[in-house]
This record gives C-alpha cells, structure tokens and sequence, in this order.
C-alpha cells in the first residue's frame, strides 16, 4: 500500500469533458476543455488569457448522463499559456447555481 499524505481539503479529479464559460459581467458563452474539478476549484482549456481575480460562470458538460452537468461561480486564480493559443485556466469554486 503506498503512503500518501494529501494536502489538499478536497481531492482533484482529472476529467477529461466539455465546458463552457462566461464572464460574469457577459451574456456570451464561450467552449473550453475542462481537466480536472474538486470541491474547491476547477481546471480548464481556454483559448484566450484572463487577468487573476476575474469572474466567470461555468457549465461543465459530463460525457456521461449518469452524472448531471454543474453550474458554478469561479474565480480565476491562476492562468498559464498552453500553447500558441490556449491557457491553461485554475479557478476556486465560490458557489454551486442550484438548480
């Protein structure tokens, strides 16, 4: 059994499934890739930079019908560039749209 010690208050899940964001002050929805959630934060594909402090909401789309999308309210903490055209954006959850 291996021993390990995790610092985190929630665990990341790595998924792999589609997403879709808007600023908060925006009615436009935009797609991006989502790559891991936990109960605090989310991590996703977007094709465009956004400034630390800056916030959204989401639609994360699960590939399966077993589990029901999640709308949240983030705020991005962190935004590091992927590639040519794509960042690489983490955010903390700040609240879950009921539904």
């Amino acid at each position: 059994m291996l021993n390990y010690d995790e610092k985190r208050s929630f665990i990341r899940m790595e998924i792999d499934c589609d997403i879709t964001y808007k600023l908060a002050d925006s009615d436009i929805l935009h797609p991006g890739r989502c790559s891991s959630i936990s109960g605090a934060g989310v991590s996703f594909i977007a094709d465009r930079f956004f400034e630390l402090g800056k916030a959204m909401e989401i639609n994360v789309i699960p590939k399966s019908t077993v589990t029901p999308p999640m709308t949240a309210f983030i705020e991005v903490i962190r935004c590091t560039q992927q590639g040519e055209s794509s960042y690489e954006i983490a955010a903390t959850i700040k609240s879950i749209k009921g539904s």
